[in-house]
């Protein structure tokens, strides 16, 4: 089973320009996630899906692998189908797993990539992501923080930013006592042959509401399935999040 990982980085970020070349205790944020997948045993190639010359240049000098694509993709997924496709015609090397590893978490544990190319072991996977349990209100009732409820074949049923399910009768400060709450941790493998798939299909009407691409493949058929981890990965969106992943290292 032939396995490729791609971080996707843009510079264009709205919240944080030039995100993955800011610097933290160091190294530069896309140095620090290309270190941790290199510690990945799963993965037999790992690459950079870029649109910027400055972040590709970057890791060529530290001796990544960085691929270029198309400026107008509108998320990850999309950049990732590209970059797969682009870096197959350079390697002459055919793929039968991609690893969508998200680019702003720079101290993603190798156990958690791990784990999801081990759910490929089954040849009825077609995706597969991490789920991790919450045990905090402030997480349970964050609309940043996506739910998953999944089913006794550990196949994902919905994600939300709601909490999921919802406890009646119960108050919501006894909510975790009552019930477990999963978070969704936001990184996922594809078959080559779903990748790219998923990506021509246009967004469904949950997606719209929710803004979870996710819910259109799962509107369209395609099953998710979830395993659980008990790591997390702090994801750097603003630079502010820089600034305390800072002072906690």
């Amino acid at each position: 089973m032939a396995t490729l990982g791609i971080i996707p980085a843009r510079y264009a970020s709205t919240r944080f320009p030039g995100k993955p070349l800011a610097i933290l205790d160091g190294k530069t944020i896309i140095h620090r996630v290309y270190q941790q997948c290199q510690l990945c045993d799963s993965i037999d190639e790992l690459i950079v899906a870029t649109d910027d010359e400055r972040i590709a240049g970057h890791v060529h000098n530290f001796g990544g692998l960085a691929v270029m694509t198309r400026a107008d993709h509108v998320n990850g997924t999309s950049r990732c189908a590209e970059a797969l496709k682009n870096y197959e015609l350079i390697s002459k090397i055919a793929y039968d797993v991609v690893i969508n590893i998200q680019g702003d978490e720079p101290y993603i544990h190798p156990d958690m990539i791990n784990k999801v190319v081990s759910l490929f072991n089954d040849p009825n996977t077609r995706i597969g992501t991490l789920v991790k349990r919450i045990h905090s209100e402030e997480e349970l009732f964050n609309p940043n923080v996506v739910k998953v409820l999944s089913d006794k074949n550990n196949k994902a049923m919905i994600f939300s930013r709601n909490p999921m399910p919802y406890n009646r009768d119960v108050e919501k400060g006894s909510w975790l006592k009552k019930t477990e709450f999963y978070k969704h941790i936001g990184l996922y493998g594809f078959r080559k042959d779903t990748l790219i798939e998923v990506t021509k299909l246009k967004p469904s009407r949950l997606e719209l509401a929710e803004k979870l691409e996710q819910l259109t493949w799962m509107e369209n058929g395609y099953p998710v399935t979830v395993d659980y981890t008990d790591h997390d990965s702090a994801g750097i969106d603003t630079p502010e999040d820089l600034l305390k992943l800072t002072n906690k290292s």
